[in-house]
């Protein structure tokens, strides 16, 4: 998916109106709530996506460096996903489905389709373009977009990877979960990651309660898909927000109040202590790089190589707009910074 947003650094206030509040049930952990920001994509018949990273109050959790959530959105009504092939750099990206079906082609000759309850992830290293298209038996497509950010010394790697992995369910009291990076609840998923990860789907009964273990070294994130009433440590966590918390937890409280399942997605990871720049769909550190890397793509560069295969929803090699391909926005006049996280228990003042 490709990032329409060349400034993502619009402050977002919570649902109690403070900026990022940290709240805790007693003997709990503290909670930060990270609401989400609608960003459209797309051209005329664009889908909205709801976008809880990066923004100011938070760039990243773990090596997490981007988090959208999609649908569910009717593919008669909407169009679908028709993404023609764009670029990125420096990063991986983590393809999850709750419902529909899509197909991704990318420059490193890889080719697949996600099912629900499936992962695709691509490492982009140096540079890759690759592109993502719902497909015609797809009725409606639900699920996330999500990027990690690679560290310094694999970045520049030429590998453009590609893996695909369907986890097995684990079964708890009070649910189940799909663990598709990292291990957690007895589940290790085989996929490679770069920076000590984890992300899992959950879902809990109405009623249920979890005592989730976790990684004590670990930052995390709960985003809520479905369900009113999620409580994270006792606080609760709004639909379609991520309730946030640092490292030290062992144990983490999970509940569903209300009388219809949640879905939840689980994100965590060891504090990435690099900064970053985040432009476009490119992750770099410098201005200068971003600048070099848009310049390769907008000139067809050998960094980014061509997607083989692109049926859009044009038709062969096009989209439903007719594009070809993605070109890169223009850039800002002035110098980009990057960007450091907030230490993982930051208070903020309210």
């Amino acid at each position: 998916m490709t990032n329409t947003e060349t400034r993502p650094d619009t402050f977002v206030c919570s649902e109690g109106g403070l900026p990022g509040p940290l709240a805790a049930c007693e003997g709990g952990v503290p909670v930060e709530i990270i609401t989400a920001r609608t960003v459209p994509l797309g051209g005329p018949r664009a889908i909205n996506v709801r976008r809880t990273l990066p923004q100011r109050q938070r760039s990243l959790i773990g090596a997490w460096c981007f988090v959208d959530h999609f649908g569910p959105h009717e593919v008669a009504a909407t169009g679908g996903m028709d993404v023609a092939p764009h670029p990125h750099t420096g990063l991986q990206t983590v393809s999850w489905l709750f419902d529909g079906v899509i197909a991704h082609n990318d420059s490193g000759g890889n080719a697949g389709t996600i099912l629900p309850g499936q992962m695709n992830l691509m490492t982009a290293g140096a540079g890759i373009c690759h592109s993502e298209t719902s497909t015609p038996e797809a009725v409606r497509i639900h699920g996330v977009q999500l990027w990690v950010a690679l560290p310094d010394e694999v970045r520049h790697s030429p590998e453009r990877g590609f893996e695909h992995y369907a986890p097995e369910p684990v079964e708890f009291d009070a649910g189940t979960a799909l663990v598709f990076l990292g291990s957690l609840l007895g589940s290790r998923s085989p996929v490679r990651m770069y920076t000590p990860l984890v992300g899992a789907e959950l879902r809990l009964h109405p009623g249920g309660v979890l005592d989730l273990p976790v990684d004590p070294g670990f930052e995390h994130g709960l985003l809520v898909d479905t369900g009113d009433q999620v409580r994270l440590e006792g606080v609760r966590v709004p639909k379609d927000a991520v309730g946030y918390t640092g490292v030290g937890a062992e144990t983490l409280r999970v509940a569903n109040e209300g009388d219809q399942q949640a879905r939840l997605v689980l994100l965590g990871g060891a504090p990435f202590g690099e900064e970053v720049l985040m432009w476009w769909n490119f992750l770099g550190r410098t201005t200068e790089e971003i600048s070099r890397y848009r310049e390769e793509w907008q000139n067809h560069g050998e960094r980014f190589g061509e997607v083989e295969g692109y049926v859009g929803h044009g038709g062969p090699g096009r989209n439903r707009e007719g594009m070809a391909r993605i070109p890169a926005p223009e850039l800002p006049p002035v110098q980009m910074r990057p960007r450091k996280n907030p230490p993982p228990h930051a208070q903020f003042d309210g």
